[in-house]
């Protein structure tokens, strides 16, 4: 199965003439290379890229829960920025609540769309960018619930080969422990993605593989531009060095996430280590040498065919 394309020429079209310029949504599979290219992305001199914000498909739905109500514009106002202000990931941004307010202010009535761009236009102009965009790996199938308020959204699927994958996941507090479970978990949301992928607006959905963009860069992120109608900029490429400075200054801070989970600074950081360094191939393949017989059989037996489906290959 080829990875898709997408209708470059037909989206800027539409998006133009909207007025509004694509907004890019990095999404994939946790430990597929979300963070590199989001770090990749930002690092161009008219995008800003929060980090991880979780809370977009949270302030849809206040929001068009307080507008069948009746509610008033201030009241669905102080509904959309309390779903921000209160999820755990708010501490992320260096962002006071009044930026985000004042720029909702501005809209009367205000929908689902305005409340979530006020948040990014706030964050943007704090980074000194005109255009704004995310990476929240969760996003993955929760897109057409953004892109019913967000048309401007345009979802950048990475993937990566599911077995190092599940390497990377044992390295982390909260990954699975069992191989077995890591190739359903890969499987079930690759799946789902694409599923969902099928009722985003022509032109707004584009894969990428993890293995390309580290070998060669610069062709992929050109790709990448091109989609979002952002000029190429070889600040991109020079992305880690800015890298190490811009997560320590992000991941400073224990997260307690909603599942009841805590995860430490310390924890945070070690899991990001890698992207203050240019992009290696060396992370691609671990899993011929560092994945034991049994478990490259075991995540192999459930995930198999969607490998062999993705172009990878089988042992």
């Amino acid at each position: 199965m080829r990875l898709r394309s997408p209708k470059l020429a037909l989206a800027g079209r539409r998006f133009r003439a909207e007025g509004r310029q694509p907004a890019p949504f990095v999404v994939g599979v946790s430990r597929s290379g979300t963070t590199l290219l989001r770090l990749m992305l930002d690092a161009h001199p008219q995008l800003a890229i929060p980090p991880e914000t979780h809370f977009v498909p949270r302030v849809v739905n206040v929001c068009e829960r307080l507008v069948a109500e009746g509610a008033s514009t201030a009241e669905i106002r102080a509904g959309a920025l309390e779903a921000m202000i209160t999820h755990p990931r708010w501490g992320d941004f260096g962002l006071a609540e009044e930026e985000v307010r004042e720029r909702m202010e501005s809209h009367d009535p205000l929908t689902p769309g305005d409340a979530i761009r006020s948040f990014y236009e706030a964050y943007a102009a704090g980074e000194g960018k005109p255009r704004w965009g995310d990476k929240s790996p969760p996003y993955t199938w929760k897109s057409l619930r953004i892109q019913r308020a967000l048309p401007e959204a345009h979802f950048i699927h990475i993937i990566r080969d599911g077995r190092d994958v599940a390497l990377s996941l044992s390295e982390v507090s909260w990954g699975p422990d069992d191989v077995t479970v890591a190739a359903e978990k890969w499987v079930s949301e690759l799946r789902r993605a694409r599923k969902r992928a099928k009722g985003l607006a022509r032109g707004t959905y584009m894969e990428l593989r993890y293995e390309d963009l580290v070998a060669e860069p610069e062709p992929v992120l050109r790709r990448v531009a091109s989609f979002v109608d952002l000029p190429w900029d070889e600040a991109m490429l020079g992305y880690h060095r800015q890298a190490g400075k811009r997560m320590s200054r992000e991941m400073a801070r224990t997260l307690k996430t909603l599942g009841g989970g805590t995860i430490t600074a310390e924890q945070r950081a070690r899991q990001h280590e890698l992207v203050s360094s240019p992009p290696s191939s060396s992370r691609t393949g671990r899993w011929r040498t560092e994945m034991s017989p049994e478990d490259r059989a075991a995540f192999e037996s459930v995930a198999g065919r969607l490998l062999k489906n993705l172009g990878y290959e089988l042992e």
